[in-house]
């Protein structure tokens, strides 16, 4: 949990936000006497002190709460992480994010010093969903979190442009309210670049869920298990287990997958057939355990052997 360090106002646009002792947040408005109030996405900004120390390192000087046009300078909470949709609540008002960073048109004094401002890349806004007070001191508290996901396919002709991949978009239609999809990638069947691409993702902080697609089987350009083995620290194999033992109830065939699943992190990985019929099908099999599965890997809940839902705390 973190804390409100200082509360900003300005009312003109364009200025600097001055500190002030409290604020009222009002429903789908923002704060009263803000000149960025209003019925719209961006009725509330939010900047973290540790982005701010961040510009102090590099030679700004000068800084202080509202310098960089934010509303709510907060503390102890790594709000730039959060994605879009994530509800947090700011002493007795519920914000929701709608916007991470935003471009910067016109270089201020800052930007002049060091040649870079971190507002735009860390700085986030939100929409005040329950009206209350905000002042420094309060708690600030991440009440809910969606997860979030990238698919990758693995396809050389997919990559190549010489066929379409159907598998990439079903899985993202299939996750629709379960997870936030913020990318699909189509990449070759290469072990290298898709360990890499792996890599790079999980170690982002910003995707709870990878699901692959395709290169799964036999053929010598399958590699797949090989390159997610190679970004895993911790194998899963209950997943792949499970979904192939429901496919086997449709396909003999089922068994010479060898889709593998696993964790990186904070983000678990796991490989999917190439075909859209064979994604619904192992879909239908581990979207009911989703949900648990990425708390437990977040550090949310734990582990167990729960015979009904709701007895894991």
């Amino acid at each position: 949990m973190g804390r409100v360090v200082s509360v900003n106002i300005s009312v003109k646009k364009g200025t600097v936000k001055q500190p002030i002792e409290s604020a009222q947040l009002k429903e789908n408005h923002g704060i009263e006497g803000d000149a960025h109030a209003g019925a719209w996405h961006r009725q509330i900004s939010l900047l973290a002190s540790e982005s701010i120390d961040k510009m102090i390192k590099l030679g700004a000087t000068g800084l202080s709460p509202g310098r960089f046009a934010e509303n709510i300078t907060t503390e102890g909470i790594d709000i730039c992480s959060l994605p879009i949709g994530s509800r947090l609540r700011l002493g007795g008002a519920l914000v929701e994010v709608t916007q991470i960073g935003k471009e910067c048109h016109h270089h201020c004094e800052v930007y002049r010093q060091v040649g870079m401002c971190i507002m735009p890349t860390e700085g986030i806004f939100v929409k005040v969903l329950e009206e209350g007070q905000v002042e420094p001191g309060d708690p600030v508290e991440i009440v809910y979190r969606p997860i979030t996901a990238a698919v990758l396919v693995a396809s050389d002709k997919g990559h190549r442009g010489e066929r379409e991949d159907l598998s990439g978009p079903e899985l993202k239609k299939l996750l629709e309210g379960h997870a936030l999809v913020l990318e699909i990638v189509v990449l070759p069947d290469e072990r290298g670049r898709i360990a890499e691409y792996l890599k790079k993702t999980a170690d982002s902080g910003l995707v709870d869920l990878i699901l692959t697609s395709g290169g799964t089987g036999f053929a010598p350009r399958d590699v797949t298990p090989e390159a997610t083995m190679d970004a895993v620290e911790r194998l899963a194999p209950g997943i792949p287990e499970a979904m192939r033992a429901k496919s086997l109830e449709i396909t003999n065939r089922a068994m010479l997958s060898r889709a593998v699943a696993g964790i990186r992190g904070r983000t678990l990985i796991v490989n999917m057939p190439g075909s859209p019929r064979a994604v619904r099908e192992c879909m239908e099999v581990f979207l009911p355990v989703l949900e648990h599965a990425i708390k437990t890997v977040r550090g949310e809940t734990f582990e167990c052997a729960a015979e009904r839902p709701g007895n894991c705390k």
